[in-house]
């Protein structure tokens, strides 16, 4: 996955893509809450709706920010808690050459 998923959105509507980066550039900036939690809990919502590729990035940006193979598994343990099996099923193609 070497090019961004959005750059259908970048060349045709730059203005709106100036706009999503603008919103997770907010979303992501640094704050009270370490960014290893800030990615797991996108992780899980990805897995919760199905994005596998979603779900790959932002495991892999969750351990470099300092999340361990641990936390990233918990994680999914309350997407599926909450939303369901179907997570772990997304989780599962995602992480597979991951962790």
């Amino acid at each position: 996955m070497s090019e961004n998923p959005l750059q259908v959105i970048m060349d045709k509507d730059p203005e709106f893509f100036k706009l999503l980066e603008s919103t997770r550039g907010l979303a992501f900036s640094e704050g009270g809450m370490p960014m290893k939690y800030k990615f797991l809990i996108a992780m899980a919502l990805d897995a919760a709706n199905g994005a596998v590729d979603g779900v790959k990035v932002l495991a892999i940006q969750a351990m470099e920010a300092g999340a361990t193979k641990e936390e990233v598994m918990e994680a999914i343990r309350i997407a599926q808690y909450i939303f369901g099996v179907g997570s772990v099923y997304t989780a599962a193609r995602a992480l597979n050459d991951v962790l």
